[in-house]
């Protein structure tokens, strides 16, 4: 998938390029600067930087990866966080954008980039997400690169807390223990019990029918079959009138693996990818049951990751990276292809 939120270490990162948020004289400090330098190897990369001397707010220089498994390191310069300034959004805005060009002029296929300015410069974190989420999902409306938003720790990572509280408070209505629900054995709702009933029920109907008219019914449903998933997709795709990139593009899905889907009509792809091509379309809850019954596929209450993206298209929000930071934020899996 083109954008992606993981929990890790940026200096672990084996992208093309990882991105060192520093200060305007680029010294090293503490935090993920501190952590890139010490594993790059300080002394070269201190020099390096000293020669490059000063950077302005938002402006990004690149070097050497040196030690580290990433080709290059892109040092760039993010907004202090001052609630009196009006331009704080667009100077962080800026400050990736500048970052992914530069990597674009590098012939970068990824990078990793931290959230930055909201460590110790001091950019509410939730804030500071919607911008770095704007500024990624708008390049790559135009650009194909993979990135990656790297959270080293829980703390490090929040939503907005209105959208917290409200996902905390559908899901407490909506979620269904599967324990309370278990059948017990050696009563007539056994699971066990009802399956052999079920088999034996079989068993004796199977013996009534002639093999040929199995084949008959057979042959009856095959060429009664309906759409496999693929053609209903391109169906829903044309009455969309958005156009195959348009689609991928705003699911988050690769492009080749949309390709995959477009021109084999029996492929069957996971649930994820699914959900991503159904948030794409913006389709409702009705449909996107029917989109994912056609991979064999459902939405369950019993299932956290599955109450939220019901709460996404109940409520028509159809921002597939926000459903990704949300479904990060609840330490669900998110929608990876």
């Amino acid at each position: 998938m083109p954008f992606e939120i993981i929990r890790q270490d940026i200096t672990n990162m084996k992208t093309d390029a990882i991105v060192n948020p520093t200060n305007n004289e680029l010294k090293p400090t503490g935090g993920v600067c501190g952590a890139i330098f010490e594993k790059a190897g300080y002394e070269i990369l201190e020099k390096k930087c000293k020669k490059i001397g000063y950077l302005e707010t938002t402006e990004a220089v690149i070097t050497k990866g040196y030690n580290l498994d990433c080709k290059y390191i892109i040092h760039t310069v993010g907004p202090i966080w001052d609630n009196a300034k009006s331009d704080n959004a667009t100077l962080l805005y800026n400050t990736y954008t500048n970052c992914l060009k530069l990597a674009k002029s590098k012939k970068c296929n990824s990078i990793a980039f931290p959230l930055i300015s909201s460590g110790n410069f001091g950019y509410p974190k939730d804030k500071a997400l919607d911008i770095a989420t704007n500024a990624i999902k708008n390049f790559l409306l135009e650009n194909d690169m993979l990135i990656y938003l790297v959270v080293f720790d829980r703390e490090s990572f929040k939503i907005n807390k209105d959208l917290f509280d409200s996902i905390t408070q559908y899901i407490d209505d909506n979620y269904v223990e599967f324990n309370k629900y278990k059948f017990r054995r050696n009563t007539p709702e056994s699971l066990d019990d009802l399956s052999i009933s079920i088999l034996e029920n079989v068993n004796r109907k199977s013996s009534i029918y002639k093999i040929e008219s199995v084949d008959k019914n057979l042959l009856d449903a095959l060429s009664k079959a309906e759409d496999t998933f693929s053609q209903y997709l391109l169906k829903l795709i044309d009455s969309s009138g958005m156009t195959d990139a348009q689609v991928y593009k705003k699911a988050n899905i690769d492009r080749r693996l949309f390709s995959k889907i477009r021109n084999n009509k029996d492929y069957t792809p996971s649930k994820p990818t699914v959900l991503s091509l159904a948030i794409a379309l913006e389709l409702n809850l009705d449909k996107t049951n029917d989109l994912l019954r056609k991979a064999g596929f459902a939405l369950s209450h019993s299932n956290k990751f599955d109450i939220i993206i019901e709460y996404f298209i109940s409520n028509q929000i159809y921002d597939i990276y926000k459903i990704n930071e949300t479904l990060f934020s609840f330490d669900q899996n998110i929608l990876r292809t």
